[in-house]
C-alpha cells in the first residue's frame, strides 16, 4: 500500500515545492490548507488545516504515515508545533521532518532558534522517529522583501553591512525534504542546509544588477530603521525581534559556512543565486 505523506503549510513556498517533489517521486501526498481552493497538482488530497482550530489539525494527520512538518514564523511557533506534535502521537505516525533553521545548535542567544530549539526537542523526546532540516536564509526572501523596492526604485534595503551568508534556494530545500521523505537512512539525523557559496548583499546586487541589465543598489540601513519599517506592517514585537536577532547574527557573519548537504543527499549541486534570478527575472522587472 502506498504510504501517505502530510505536508503542512502546503500553500506556502516551500510547501508548495515539497508538494510537487512528492508528486514527481510518486508519492500519495495529503496537502494541508487554510483554503482547498489551491495552486496544487489535481492528484493532491486537500484538507482543511488551521493550527488556531486543533481539530482541523487532528482531522489532518489522521491516517497519515509521515509528515513533512512547517509552522508559520509567529510569537505562537512552538505552540502550533506542539499542537502537531500531539496530534501525530495521536495518529501513530512513523516519522515527522520538520522545517527547523540554521543555528539552533550553533547560536544559542538567536531568538528564532530557540523557538525552533524547543519544538526539536520535544519532537525528539516523543518517540516518534524524526528528521530536522536546519536551512540558511532562502533566496525567494528577496522576492518577498525587497522585490517592491527593487522594481520602485532600482534599490533594496537591509541592515547586514557587508556580511556574507549562504543563501539557498527552497527548492533545493524541497529536493532534501522529499529524499528523507521517500528513502531511509535520515530518521534521527539534523541537516544543516546551505547554498554552495556565501554572497554579501553588495554582491546580491551586482548580480541583480548583471541578469536584470540595470544598476540595482544594496542600501545597509541601521536595525532600528529595520524595526520601524516591520512595525509599520503590524508585524508583533517577538517577531520583529526574531527577524532583527538572526539579521544580527549574519550581518556578524555567522552564516557564511557551506556545507555540501544539499549535494550529498539529493546528487546536484545547490542552485547558484544567479540561476535564482534568471528564474525568477519577472519578480524583480519594472512594471510600465
Amino acid at each position: 500500500m502506498t504510504e501517505t505523506i502530510l505536508v503542512t503549510a502546503a500553500n506556502s513556498n516551500v510547501g508548495r515545492e515539497v508538494v510537487k517533489h512528492l508528486v514527481a517521486m510518486g508519492a500519495k501526498v495529503r496537502a494541508a490548507v487554510r483554503s482547498r481552493a489551491s495552486e496544487l497538482p489535481p492528484e493532491v488530497e486537500r484538507v482543511e488545516f488551521d493550527l488556531n482550530r486543533p481539530d482541523t489539525v487532528r482531522s489532518a494527520f489522521a491516517g497519515v504515515n509521515k509528515a513533512f512538518l512547517m509552522t508559520p514564523l509567529a510569537p505562537n511557533l512552538v505552540e502550533f508545533d506542539l499542537t502537531c506534535l500531539e496530534a501525530a502521537k495521536a495518529s501513530g505516525i512513523e516519522q515527522i521532518v520538520k522545517l527547523s533553521v540554521m543555528g539552533v545548535d550553533t547560536e544559542p542567544d538567536l531568538l528564532l532558534g530557540q523557538s525552533h530549539g524547543t519544538s526539536e526537542s520535544a519532537i525528539a523526546s516523543s518517540g516518534i522517529p524524526y528528521t530536522f532540516l536546519r536551512p540558511n536564509s532562502f533566496y525567494q526572501n528577496y522576492i518577498i522583501y525587497t522585490s517592491a523596492s527593487i522594481k520602485a526604485e532600482n534599490a533594496f534595503y537591509l541592515p547586514l553591512g557587508d556580511g556574507k551568508i549562504s543563501f539557498i534556494d527552497i527548492r533545493d530545500v524541497a529536493a532534501v525534504a522529499a529524499r528523507v521523505l521517500m528513502q531511509g537512512g535520515y530518521q534521527g539525523q539534523a541537516y544543516t542546509l546551505t547554498g554552495s557559496e556565501a554572497l554579501n548583499n553588495s554582491e546580491v546586487a551586482s548580480i541583480l544588477s548583471a541578469v536584470l541589465g540595470r544598476t540595482i543598489t544594496y542600501v545597509d540601513i541601521p536595525p532600528e530603521i529595520a524595526r520601524q519599517a516591520m512595525q509599520s506592517n503590524q508585524i508583533p514585537e517577538i517577531q520583529i525581534d526574531m527577524v532583527l536577532g538572526l539579521y544580527d547574527r549574519q550581518k556578524a557573519g555567522d552564516y557564511a559556512t557551506i556545507l555540501p548537504t544539499v549535494q550529498d543527499i539529493t546528487g546536484k549541486p545547490p542552485i547558484p543565486f544567479e540561476q535564482f534570478v534568471r528564474d525568477y527575472v519577472d519578480a524583480f522587472k519594472v512594471e510600465y
